[in-house]
């Protein structure tokens, strides 16, 4: 007997709906950090954003009237350094080639430098604050402002082309690695890997350990800043005016940590 067509076109939506349907959403990976080495950092230094392009450490500071931006060897006193005047608070820092862009905290713009000098090249006004801010493979910039959201912006002109929602409050420094993005979770000790395309969380890296190694007596002297080290798969981390940066992997929880 032959299926009455009606029956057969509900019957094949109901199958390719199922065969459409996304699945369960995977549970982030439980990460923690070894830490390879410790290198000096400046204590005066309220970092906000670090990035390396190639040999060279670019650090953004905060607090405004304090705040600036240098270059130079990691765990060495800088060969380049730019003041902000007061009172510009500086932010998250990304190099592109020539030029970079340093974000500025409830300012509202994005200064454009020559990435060799640090002289200022332009001001780009945007909305809201500015808190992290890294580059994909082909320069698209991801910046956040302290939220759940991630915002993609043009490398060129820092017009806004998207956003993803990674469904966790106060993102703050984040340093870019292919299709990820490590985000500093402000006043935790975490740190979360996101799949740019989604928004899905990925990695949760628990980065606790150097927090009690440095044990910083002031609330504010928090983890911020993530340097990926080109060409090893390991990062630099450092804090909020903490003595030391520490080169670290990041490795899964061990079964006797996790449970």
């Amino acid at each position: 007997m032959r299926t009455p067509i009606v029956t057969t076109l509900l019957l094949a939506a109901a199958l390719g709906g199922c065969a459409g349907a996304p699945g369960p959403e995977t549970s982030p990976e439980q990460l923690t950090v070894e830490v390879v080495s410790t290198l000096a950092h400046d204590p005066a230094a309220f970092t906000e954003g670090l990035e390396f392009a190639g040999d060279t450490l670019y650090e953004s500071t905060g607090l405004a009237g304090q705040s600036m931006l240098t270059a130079g060897p990691a765990g060495g006193p800088p060969a380049t350094k730019a003041t902000l005047p007061s009172p510009l608070f500086g932010e998250g820092v990304t190099v592109l080639g020539p030029t970079l862009w340093q974000l500025t905290w409830q300012d509202g713009v994005a200064i454009e430098r020559d990435s060799k000098t640090l002289a200022e090249l332009r001001r780009v006004p945007y909305q809201g604050e500015g808190w992290g801010l890294c580059h994909q493979d082909g320069g698209r910039l991801v910046m956040s402002d302290g939220s759940s959201r991630l915002t993609f912006r043009d490398p060129k002109t820092f017009a806004v082309t998207g956003s993803v929602d990674v469904g966790r409050d106060q993102l703050n420094e984040l340093e870019c690695v292919g299709g990820d993005v490590y985000a500093n979770v402000w006043h935790t000790d975490t740190i979360l890997r996101v799949d740019a395309a989604t928004g899905h969380v990925t990695g949760t890296i628990d980065a606790g350990q150097l927090r009690a190694k440095v044990n910083p007596a002031d609330a504010e002297a928090v983890l911020n800043g993530i340097a990926a080290i080109p060409g090893t798969g390991e990062f630099l981390l450092t804090g909020k005016q903490w003595p030391v940066t520490f080169r670290v992997r990041f490795v899964p929880v061990s079964a006797g940590k996790h449970g």
